[in-house]
């Protein structure tokens, strides 16, 4: 067996099964999970309707670029969503169908770095955990950067050493944050592009909660917007990953896709031909219906809008949290240890919220999740409202 996969750590859920293993639940409260960031808004009836209308294409195989016409609705919604030059992104080089952003992320990680002692993958942290499996098991070594309050939940990349960036073959960004919700503004990104020229290095940006925003006035932006802004139209050494499962309360479609650099993209899809991950053709359909509508997406937004407002105004009074900029998450501090606070909380009321740091390594004597739960409002809205009541009802009475 690979020696390498003795460097994965279990996933946050399976530290968390285990923790509340230790505890029994009250049997009268009915369970409420907030840990688990799968969207629970009904997915968009179109969207069902092309995929029961197209299940005779079960009879034929995907390929594994994908539809042209696929690859095209993709190219045209980023295009339009940020803000791109015109024909800048082409669909025939510069998109990829894939099966949702953790498999792209680990795949593409496989493929972009080029194995060595020295490889170093620079992630956020806390952060999504496959950032660190794939950085393992592509023969790196995670480099994390510290994601604390006083700078707004972003890296300070000032702070990075030089030997750090010339040893980077491939740097992680998540924008907007999961946990935090912290969105990386059009300005640092340009100076992290500029550190790519200087070093070397791709940048691969997951945006997959892009389009889960609280101010509709100011979506975030994403890294191939500021290639365009610096005039950057070949998208050198740059590459962003998407998908419908948030956008569009499509997680069991599992599609997505990773756009950019030609140069990444076609070595990329070498990879994938072997990788064997092709895309169903009744799911590519069904996709491009979902990339080519934005009423739903705008009524998905509304129903998160009001989510957080109920919610914090019930946690308000009692516990320090404050609504994200994007994304589905509520960053909360704890009154107590995040695992104590999780586990006593789901002990006394029946609710699932996850530690941070479980989500998060020990660096510069930090582990930058402590104290803090991440909270999913993907529950209905009475839902959230219980759950904010009984999480109230338990930070009261410790």
């Amino acid at each position: 067996m690979n020696r390498d996969l003795s460097l994965l750590q279990p996933y946050p859920f399976e530290k968390l099964t285990a923790l509340k293993a230790e505890v029994t639940p009250p049997a009268d409260l009915d369970h409420i999970a907030l840990s688990i960031g799968e969207p629970k808004h009904p997915s968009p009836p179109f969207v069902q309707e092309c995929l029961i209308n197209n299940m005779e294409k079960l009879a034929n195989y995907p390929t594994t670029k994908g539809l042209p016409e696929l690859r095209q609705a993709i190219a045209d919604w980023c295009t339009r969503r940020f803000k791109l030059t015109e024909g800048s992104l082409n669909a025939e080089d510069n998109v990829l169908p894939v099966n949702g952003t953790r498999e792209a992320i680990f795949a593409f990680t496989q493929c972009a770095v080029d194995r060595s002692p020295e490889a170093l993958v620079l992630s956020p942290n806390p952060f999504y955990q496959i950032y660190e499996g794939s950085a393992y098991l592509a023969g790196a070594k995670p480099y994390y950067l510290n994601c604390l309050e006083e700078n707004g939940f972003i890296p300070d990349y000032d702070a990075i050493p030089d030997d750090v960036w010339q040893r980077c073959q491939l740097l992680f960004i998540c924008s907007p944050s999961n946990p935090t919700g912290a969105v990386t503004d059009l300005e640092t990104l340009k100076k992290l592009i500029k550190l790519s020229d200087q070093y070397d290095f791709i940048i691969a940006s997951d945006e997959c909660y892009s389009e889960i925003y609280l101010n509709e006035e100011q979506p975030p932006v994403g890294l191939l917007q500021a290639c365009a802004e610096l005039g950057r139209d070949d998208y050198k050494n740059c590459v962003v990953m998407h998908s419908l499962s948030k956008r569009s309360n499509l997680p069991g479609l599992r599609s997505g896709f990773i756009a950019g650099d030609t140069a990444l993209i076609t070595p990329f899809l070498s990879y994938r031909t072997y990788h064997g991950s092709s895309m169903p053709i009744q799911h590519q359909l069904a996709s491009i219906e979902a990339w080519s509508d934005e009423d739903h997406v705008l009524d998905n937004r509304d129903q998160y809008r009001h989510k957080f407002d109920a919610v914090i105004k019930i946690l308000e009074p009692v516990m320090d949290v404050k609504k994200p900029e994007a994304s589905f998450y509520l960053w909360a501090k704890t009154p107590i240890a995040d695992d104590k606070f999780a586990q006593g909380l789901f002990a006394s009321q029946n609710v699932t919220v996850l530690p941070g740091s479980y989500l998060s390594r020990t660096t510069d004597n930090i582990v930058p999740g402590a104290g803090y739960v991440r909270m999913a409002l993907v529950a209905t809205m009475d839902e959230c409202v219980e759950a904010a009541q009984r999480i109230r009802s338990y930070i009261e009475a410790l």
